[in-house]
């Protein structure tokens, strides 16, 4: 399925097979990497259903779509600067293919805002930060395989390390006003969210 989305995507933008072959291949290849538990072509198949429930509400939908492709496309947990390597990737690759710089640039917003998933004056940036944090709304039982996935990814950190930055981050997202900056996503999510991100700061601070 992503597959099909992500041809499509590109075709709209160049007719050259070879280059929507080659762009595809790069991001499956960085996708599936041993590496990744959490952070791939699963975490994408559930942003793009996500995303796909608020489409109506999205202005420049084509962007989102590049944003969800490259926003993980750069991802090592013993660096701090996956996002703007991420979001330099998509500039390189939009640019290529003679995409308006301002679209382009809200591309890197995007990807850049899934780093603190502050409130942007974009509606489309909210979206897609909301998408991206869903996992932390879901039932307890798909939330626990999540933050056990997250863990198996920082296997390389002991526990008194990781769980004491674990606790920091969910704290980071329970201490904010909202979590979901849109009232879709605040309406069906928020609550859990909450409940699932406490549990786990219960379970990690024993």
């Amino acid at each position: 399925m992503l597959e099909e989305i992500f041809i499509q995507l590109i075709t709209k933008y160049s007719e050259n097979q070879k280059i929507s072959s080659s762009l595809w291949d790069y991001v499956i290849k960085n996708h599936n990497k041993k590496s990744r538990y959490y952070h791939n072509l699963s975490h994408l198949e559930n942003l793009y259903q996500n995303l796909l429930s608020v489409q109506e509400e999205i202005v420049d939908w084509d962007i989102v779509l590049f944003s969800l492709f490259y926003h993980d496309c750069i991802y090592n947990v013993l660096k701090q600067d996956n996002e703007e390597r991420s979001a330099q990737k998509a500039e390189e690759v939009l640019s290529s293919l003679f995409i308006s710089s301002e679209r382009v640039e809200l591309c890197k917003e995007i990807i850049l805002a899934t780093k603190g998933h502050q409130i942007s004056k974009n509606n489309d940036v909210n979206y897609f930060t909301d998408a991206d944090l869903s996992i932390l709304g879901s039932s307890w039982t798909d939330y626990e395989m999540y933050f056990k996935q997250v863990r198996k990814e920082y296997k390389y950190y002991p526990d008194f390390m990781y769980n004491k930055g674990r606790i920091k981050v969910l704290e980071h997202f329970i201490e904010m006003p909202k979590i979901y900056k849109t009232r879709h996503f605040y309406s069906i999510l928020e609550k859990q969210a909450k409940q699932n991100l406490q549990k786990e700061i219960d379970l990690l601070s024993k």
